[in-house]
């Protein structure tokens, strides 16, 4: 069962981070691009990860911190490890000069024209976009691995946004290299290995914290409070601003709150 859960829990993360290459195929593919549709997707993710973060991952974290060591104690770690999950993800988006940093770029594959006069740019700008997102790619691989190995409901919730929030990635890879070497594959093979990251996060993540975890211990609740400190942080740091820069203020709003709403729903079904 335990076998089981870790396989599931793998596929998971494996199916978020590839949802890069989708990206890469809407991007070669589509005669028109929609940012609406976009920007809707992105708040959505928002408001899915948002919610699951504080409604369900610091509450379960809490409860089993609170459980061992007492409620106020409990909750001073889970709130440490929270801004902890904050402060590391923080690092490794600072690591990452601004430029080439995905989630501060510029429209690349955008509703206005892209320009292709200088593709010596547009290919650094590629292949920098692929690493700044793998580096951003293997935290959240271990927070939806860590989510689904807790709770499969929750994993796929978490999944599920992060795979939305990986397309527009994969489309900020392909775009510029496509246009600067012209060629689809190398494009898309970029854009691959860049969500790759994800499942990599996983894996090195179960292989390390296997000789601590316990379901009963103090690491699981550190673990999982620090992985709602991630989720938070992608939300508004990333996802939000993205949607912005994709659309209207208030079709973002309204999709974060649709992505709420959808996940309250699912978690009162599958209670």
């Amino acid at each position: 069962m335990i076998t089981e859960n870790v396989l599931f829990a793998l596929g998971l993360t494996l199916f978020a981070g590839l949802a890069t290459t989708a990206g890469s195929l809407m991007a070669f593919f589509s005669r028109k691009f929609k940012p609406s549709f976009l920007c809707a997707s992105l708040g959505f993710s928002a408001g899915v990860m948002i919610y699951v973060a504080f409604v369900e991952i610091f509450v379960k974290a809490n409860e089993s911190l609170g459980n061992l060591h007492g409620e106020k104690t409990g909750y001073w770690f889970t709130v440490l490890a929270f801004f902890a999950g904050i402060a590391l993800i923080a690092v490794v988006d600072r690591l990452v000069p601004s430029f080439e940093n995905p989630h501060e770029m510029k429209d690349v594959a955008g509703s206005g024209s892209i320009k292709v006069d200088n593709s010596a740019r547009l290919h650094r700008l590629g292949l920098f976009s692929a690493l700044a997102i793998g580096i951003h790619n293997f935290p959240e691989g271990m927070a939806t691995f860590m989510g689904a190995l807790h709770d499969p409901a929750i994993g796929i919730s978490i999944a599920a946004a992060v795979a939305i929030h990986n397309i527009p990635e994969g489309i900020a890879v392909s775009v510029p290299v496509y246009y600067s070497t012209g060629s689809r594959k190398k494009a898309f093979w970029l854009s691959f290995l860049s969500g790759f990251a994800e499942p990599v996060g996983a894996v090195a993540g179960y292989f390390i914290l296997r000789l601590f975890f316990d379901p009963a211990g103090s690491v699981f609740g550190l673990v999982f409070s620090a992985v709602a400190g991630i989720m938070v942080y992608i939300s508004l740091d990333e996802l939000l601003p993205a949607a912005e820069e994709y659309g209207r203020h208030h079709v973002a709003i309204g999709g974060v709150m649709a992505g709420m709403l959808v996940m309250a729903l699912s978690l009162l079904l599958l209670k």
